[in-house]
């Protein structure tokens, strides 16, 4: 199928393919024609199957080139909100819209002075969204569509408040869009509320990152993990490499170890300023870095196309996290590598982990290392299963969660 087939104006059909993209994702294919009937939707989709245009592409066909904001996009992080801008500008370049992008971290007049030159798409986080509606220097009321991205995470950072401030400032008749990695009863009920039959999408099942991606863990005593971490790429001579810390003290600290041992490396959390992230994040993608170590806050708005390993420097406490970190690397149907070390105060969380995937994970190590004493899992253990809850969602006028356990 061709862009053209999805009922696309020519001039949006020449922006997708001037891109270098010609033929729709499923999820594109999919959401575009119901959007551009002006459905609702609910979709869930993963970062990197191609949502961002799915819900791009049939909004600037919908809005008006009139003064005043017609479109707007909340979406949880500076870097998601840069790569949306990027793709919206993008499917826009043979059109008449202008899309502009507002968030932390960056200089406020410099966007203000953008939003007051006339906008026709708006991406926004969440806090800077409300600090320009607080100053008057946007309005809300003739938005005709909606987009909430990333909602998942938005609740995980405790966004819930602020969406609902924004969602009770805009029109009551709009288009919404609501697109997720996954879709939990908490997550609908941030617009539920607001939805108008909407159509349901799903793409992929929680199941197929986790099937993509070569799983394994390398048990390891605590004082050990850099020296491990170090050993390990130099053995496999691994090359753009996820890291996920636990704090970005811990980030900071072990990209200077890194730098120290000749393994190039960056770092990508909260505390950096935009202009760092987005150097951090460029450094990356063109190879400068062989190493980005990162922090959970800001794993969602990391969209770096062939990232051969990701590596749980720290378990995450939350399953879900583990499933959002390691899915960085199995984009678009590739398939990944994904290390987790694993201490002895790690272990409670590393079997919950276990249970979530349905998967009892390889243990390795690396020849010739001298191993500390530390906490070595049993080869016999059997992760005990318990299915994910999947949500039944008929369009907000009844919500269902189904459970079913089984054992191995």
């Amino acid at each position: 199928m061709a862009f053209r087939c999805l009922g696309l104006k020519p001039a949006l059909v020449e922006g997708v393919t001037a891109m270098g993209y010609t033929e729709p994702t499923p999820v594109q294919g999919q959401a575009i024609p119901h959007a551009l009937e002006g459905r609702d939707i609910v979709g869930r989709a993963q970062t990197g199957t191609g949502k961002t245009a799915a819900f791009v592409l049939p909004t600037l066909q919908r809005i008006s080139c009139s003064n005043g904001i017609k479109a707007l996009i909340v979406t949880p992080t500076r870097e998601l909100a840069v790569q949306i801008e990027e793709v919206a500008r993008g499917c826009a370049r043979f059109t008449n819209h202008k899309v502009a992008a507002v968030f932390g971290g960056a200089p406020y007049l410099q966007q203000q002075r953008r939003v007051r030159g006339g906008v026709d798409m708006l991406v926004a986080t969440p806090g800077r969204l409300l600090d320009m509606m607080r100053r008057n220097d946007l309005r809300l009321s003739e938005i005709e569509v909606f987009i909430l991205d990333e909602a998942d995470r938005m609740l995980d950072m405790g966004f819930l408040p602020d969406i609902k401030r924004i969602i009770q400032a805009l029109p009551k008749k709009r288009q919404n869009l609501l697109f997720s990695a996954t879709m939990t009863p908490g997550v609908l009920s941030v617009i539920a509320g607001t939805l108008d039959n909407p159509v349901s999408i799903e793409i992929g099942h929680r199941s197929v990152p986790v099937e993509a991606i070569e799983q394994s863990v390398y048990p390891v005593n605590g004082l050990q993990k850099s020296d491990l971490l170090i050993e390990l790429l130099r053995w496999n001579n691994l090359h753009r490499v996820l890291v996920f810390t636990r704090t970005k003290r811990r980030a900071d600290r072990l990209c200077r170890t890194l730098t120290r041992s000749g393994i190039g490396a960056t770092t990508i959390h909260s505390d950096r300023s935009q202009a760092q992230r987005q150097a951090a994040l460029a450094g990356f993608k063109a190879g400068r870095h062989r190493v980005l170590v990162a922090t959970d806050i800001v794993a969602r708005g990391i969209d770096v196309d062939a990232i051969s390993h990701v590596i749980n420097y720290d378990i995450p406490t939350s399953p879900e996290d583990y499933l959002h970190r390691i899915g960085r690397t199995a984009r678009a149907s590739a398939r990944g590598t994904a290390i987790s070390f694993l201490t002895t105060e790690e272990v409670t969380d590393f079997r919950a982990i276990e249970t979530f995937i349905g998967q009892t994970l390889i243990c390795k190590d690396i020849p010739g290392f001298a191993y500390a004493t530390r906490y070595v899992p049993s080869p016999s253990r059997v992760a005990r299963v318990a299915v994910a809850p999947r949500l039944a969602y008929d369009g907000g006028a009844r919500r269902s969660t189904k459970r079913r356990t089984k054992r191995r």
